[in-house]
């Protein structure tokens, strides 16, 4: 059964980056959802490894996150702040 997810425009057009990047990869299509179960299962098998696992628990744990309201009022807001920072570099 499909769901919809609401995202960030920020936010799906890096998936939508994702995406064509995993076609151009694959040499076929890769659609939205596609990209999305192949990140979480890059994510699952990296996670597997006890010292990657750690290390991203003990990063995400000291990290100042938002709330998921804040996350989605902000998000819009500062992400191409960050993104103009990458292509600079």
């Amino acid at each position: 059964m499909v769901k919809t997810v609401n995202l960030p425009d920020a936010v799906y057009s890096d998936l939508l980056s994702v995406s064509k990047d995993l076609t151009a990869m694959a040499k076929k299509p890769i659609s939205l959802g596609m990209a999305v179960y192949l990140l979480t299962a890059v994510y699952r098998a990296h996670l597997r490894e006890p010292c990657a696992r750690d290390a991203f628990r003990q990063k995400l744990s000291s990290s100042e996150i938002m709330s998921p309201e804040e996350f989605e009022k902000v998000w819009d807001e500062t992400q191409p702040k960050t993104q103009k920072r990458r292509k600079n570099k």
